[in-house]
């Protein structure tokens, strides 16, 4: 059971306290597609520009991942800069250029429409819910978005989450999608416009996942090092659903492992730069890693 990703393949230039890239590899799609790797087959739909460096082609060929739905147009590839102060929740945008993926259309190839497990990525709502009207019959259809599109496009992004299993979105965005102060709140209004699970992300203070009347809580993984938040968001995804890929088993258990191993692949996406921090991992060491987690909020039962 593999994943269809669609999102960005970027350029990006980002300089935080602890040093700064030029034009590395980024983007939702690359950063989601490399960290499910390490679970399962990934099959990406996004665009990139005739100045692409085909290192980076070649390297997630490496990864074993499907780019029969990469797109080369003409044009240059989308680009984004950005700072960090101490403050590593924050990203502060220097510039940002679409290029050709102002224009993006996704079109699927026939090979992609049998996806069992979907992740829309943070693009225009209305280009997700094309996505989904090109996907025969999946079985999980999960879906990022960002203040942007609440503000601009509530009215499509509500329609498309009426198509939606799972929700990814941070804290503020929860509190501004649902117009409601209070998470809790906030959390259950969302999950009647149409997701049957939400996960809130809250950076350098864990995760939260509501799914109907349960509520489960991961923590952050307390780093010596972190150099780059970058892309955390889409990791966390990556390891979430390709673990579930993996054991093909959505049982609310596997849920909540999914959810750590999740915090598991961004917990190593910080420590480097770019796609640096999960370029060469091994399985064994996000296994160990995982185990960490569970010692790190385990407790016993009065």
């Amino acid at each position: 059971m593999g994943i269809l990703v669609v999102g960005s393949v970027a350029l990006d230039s980002v300089k935080t306290p602890f040093g700064e890239v030029e034009e590395a590899l980024g983007g939702s799609a690359t950063y989601f597609s490399v960290a499910a790797s390490y679970f399962t087959d990934v099959s990406v739909v996004a665009v990139v520009g005739e100045d692409f460096p085909e290192k980076h082609v070649s390297f997630l060929r490496t990864k074993k991942i499907n780019l029969a739905g990469l797109k080369k147009a003409p044009g240059k590839t989308f680009r984004w800069a950005g700072h960090y102060n101490y403050d590593l929740n924050t990203a502060n945008t220097l510039k940002t250029e679409l290029n050709v993926f102002e224009t993006f259309d996704p079109e699927l190839p026939l090979e992609y429409r049998d996806a069992d497990l979907v992740f829309l990525a943070n693009i225009d709502p209305v280009l997700q819910r094309r996505v989904v009207e090109q996907i025969k019959a999946p079985k999980i259809i999960a879906a990022d978005t960002m203040n942007f599109w609440i503000e601009s496009k509530r009215a499509e992004l509500i329609e498309t989450l009426k198509l939606v299993n799972i929700l990814t979105i941070n804290e503020a965005e929860v509190r501004q999608l649902a117009d409601e102060s209070n998470l809790v709140k906030g959390a259950r209004k969302i999950l009647s416009m149409g997701p049957k699970i939400l996960i809130v992300k809250r950076g350098e203070y864990g995760v939260l996942m509501f799914n109907g009347g349960s509520t489960f809580s991961a923590p952050a993984y307390p780093l010596e090092d972190v150099f780059d938040p970058t892309g955390a968001g889409d990791t966390f995804a990556g390891g979430f659903m390709g673990y579930l890929a993996s054991i093909r088993d959505f049982s609310d258990e596997n849920l909540r492992k999914a959810l750590v191993m999740g915090s598991v692949m961004a917990s190593f996406t910080v420590e480097d730069f770019s796609l640096g921090g999960i370029r060469s991992l091994s399985y064994p060491e996000i296994e160990r890693r995982f185990r960490e987690f569970k010692r790190l909020s385990h407790f016993e039962d009065l």
